[in-house]
């Protein structure tokens, strides 16, 4: 007699389903009552664990064997199933009385005895229990007249007064939902992550449906097939296969989410160790499918025809941003793409020729209208665009916090012609400090920080009451000359009420040095005390200390202007050191060069452009003179020229100046 795990016999078991006393078997569910969220709760809580192996592949090849006479060889050496739970469970299905609740009752002892076992080995356990009777039965059609054994079995099992044809179809549709619940298994047991994979968790709510009927068919059809019970199929078959089709649409979901789960690790392994910038690039926004359409790359408004690969060899900066209010960083980005291509000179081992910029919108559903907005932000683009109107391949590496971590906010990271990641946000020290922190990496910033950060120091403890913000222009300017610091502040009043500035949103504020918002104080001579210590300080051991050298010579050269001087900044980042004529000529002219501030898309840009020309037109007037004399004492002569006027230089017995030595001398 057999034993189940909890000490039952078989018997006991069998007549508790078989012979259920009337009554009792009164209070038990139709199945057919049954919807599939309840099916789903009380099939839940008849499993425990999968603890309980069961080679469900040897297993099925068998069951196809018998059932869809496949021809798949299994040793006999090799696999022996569980004789005594596959003929324990073909009796108790044998036994089961002729109602729909009985085989319920008998559905639900299945899955209790396999209650161990993994979902899909329970459903194929009932299988093969079926295929045993079912097995016997097609077997036994097939001798010959003349095989006295075979038709003595034959008899003894009626085989000639049943009617299996509806059996046999409803077996073979069993095996056949088998091999879904299967690819169920073989999906679940992978370990994907229920984030990745969101179908996978409803699928198997599926799966818990259709395994209960799958098991529920094989009990009406093992007692139709044993002529015991006359059940109707066909509405075993139509709740097995409603619960299929909901398993297949959701499976569809899976394979197509785990398909995205592998391009992410394939792209995510190029990421992370690309061969160089445009095997990068093709990661992140071009599909990993065969046959799709490739995205579309333009420089400005025209289409580039070498598609990725005009990045090939270069560094790219990568702005990566949504499409709503981001006019001001394509403004800033245009303006960098031009200073990229007017002054192509090597800085810091980078040449700006080789940096290109490249924009990637993020739009996780394109419609109509996000693709009008983008095409009108493309077409106020100089700078590189990708087009792309399906789901961005590279997305879920973009908002990986481990990787370019894009929220909300844009982001501009860049990176080498290796493919290496130089700077995470190149943005933040673009919009602080423009075109001077190229080549953009935040060690540019600390150092262009670091150059300044004295100066501030010194014009902020000279100067109380200034405010510094990074969207705001500030003129600082001062001098021995009172009548040009009168005119020169009535002349920045006069711009900045200007309605072209006003409607340019462009803030400019401006400071008296030593006066800030109140009165002139006497901070004034301390300040140039702390540039003359600056200038004391000797040390060159870094490149910076030279820059700072340079900006103490420059600062005392302005000093010496006999009408003032003036420093514009943005920000912290100092933009010009300016001589009193040229730049109180430039902002008296404003008139003359407004509309370049549109243009050049910045008002320190345009503000340049004219200063550099005024100086220009005020030295080609006013030459440097060289003088010669035949004495030998060697008189001291100032400089004629009113944007300098300090003592000349003697070299020989020649007088010259030398306040053109670079930009940032005098």
């Amino acid at each position: 007699m057999a034993q189940l795990s909890n000490g039952t016999s078989s018997t006991t078991l069998i007549s508790k389903s078989g012979t259920t006393s009337i009554p009792h078997r009164a209070s038990l569910p139709n199945p057919f009552d049954l919807t599939d969220d309840q099916i789903l709760d009380i099939v839940y809580l008849a499993h425990l664990n999968d603890d309980e192996t069961c080679d469900t592949d040897k297993l099925y090849n068998l069951v196809s064997n018998i059932v869809l006479r496949s021809q798949s060889p299994i040793s006999a050496a090799s696999f022996k199933p569980d004789f005594l739970t596959l003929k324990l469970i073909s009796c108790q299905m044998i036994s089961t009385r002729s109602a729909a609740h009985c085989v319920h009752q008998t559905t639900m002892w299945i899955l209790q005895h396999l209650k161990c076992y993994s979902w899909d080995a329970k459903a194929l356990i009932a299988i093969a229990a079926l295929s045993l009777e079912y097995g016997s039965f097609v077997h036994l059609t097939q001798f010959q007249t003349n095989d006295v054994l075979g038709n003595s079995l034959r008899q003894l099992n009626q085989v000639q007064n049943r009617n299996a044809s509806a059996v046999g179809e409803l077996v073979m549709y069993v095996v056949q939902v088998f091999q879904h619940i299967n690819e169920w298994a073989t999906y679940a047991a992978d370990g994907y992550d229920p984030e990745d994979v969101p179908d996978l968790t409803e699928a198997f709510q599926a799966i818990l449906v259709v395994v209960y009927w799958s098991i529920a068919s094989t009990v009406a059809s093992t007692g139709n097939l044993i002529g015991v019970s006359n059940y109707k199929l066909s509405e075993y078959t139509f709740r097995l296969s409603t619960a299929v089709n909901k398993l297949t649409m959701h499976l569809t979901k899976v394979k197509e989410q785990i398909a995205n789960v592998r391009d992410y690790i394939t792209i995510r392994n190029i990421f992370d160790r690309p061969k160089d910038i445009v095997d990068l690039l093709k990661a992140l926004i071009y599909p990993q499918q065969k046959g799709a359409e490739n995205p579309k790359i333009f420089e400005g408004t025209n289409l580039v025809t070498k598609g990725i690969e005009v990045f090939r060899q270069k560094h790219v900066l990568l702005f990566i941003s949504g499409l709503d209010s981001i006019e001001d960083e394509i403004s800033l980005l245009n303006s960098i793409y031009e200073r990229l291509q007017e002054d192509p000179r090597e800085a810091k081992g980078f040449k700006k020729e080789d940096f290109k910029i490249l924009w990637i919108p993020i739009v996780v559903k394109w419609s109509q209208s996000s693709r009008e907005q983008f095409k009108a932000l493309k077409s106020g683009t100089k700078f590189y665009a990708v087009e792309y109107f399906f789901e961005l391949p590279g997305l879920k590496i973009i908002k990986d916090t481990e990787r370019l971590n894009y929220e909300i906010q844009p982001i501009a990271p860049l990176f080498s012609s290796k493919g290496t990641l130089l700077n995470g946000n190149a943005l933040e020290v673009i919009f602080e400090w423009g075109i001077e922190a190229f080549p953009f990496r935040k060690i540019d910033g600390d150092e262009l920080t670091q150059k300044w950060k004295w100066l501030w120091d010194l014009i902020l403890k000279a100067t109380p009451g200034l405010q510094v913000k990074e969207n705001r222009y500030i003129f600082i300017y001062g001098g021995a000359n009172n009548t040009w610091v009168q005119n020169f502040t009535q002349e920045l009043s006069k711009i900045k009420m200007n309605q072209s500035i006003q409607r340019a949103d462009i803030i400019i504020e401006n400071y008296q040095l030593g006066k800030g918002k109140g009165e002139l104080n006497n901070s004034v001579p301390s300040f140039w005390i702390g540039v003359e210590r600056k200038k004391q300080n000797k040390k060159h051991q870094e490149a910076v200390d030279c820059e700072i050298q340079k900006i103490v010579k420059c600062l005392f050269c302005l000093k010496r202007d006999p009408q003032g001087w003036a420093i514009l900044s943005k920000g912290h980042n100092i933009k010009h050191l300016c001589h009193g004529q040229a730049v109180y000529q430039t902002v008296a002219e404003f008139q003359n060069w407004k509309e370049k501030v549109f243009e050049r898309e910045g008002f320190d840009i345009a503000f340049k452009e004219y200063y550099d020309a005024k100086e220009k037109e005020i030295s080609d007037t006013q030459p440097c003179e060289d003088y010669t004399s035949a004495s030998s004492v060697i008189a001291t002569i100032a400089c004629p020229n009113p944007t300098c006027g300090r003592v000349m230089e003697v070299s020989s017995v020649n007088y010259k100046c030398c306040h053109r030595d670079d930009a940032l001398n005098c």
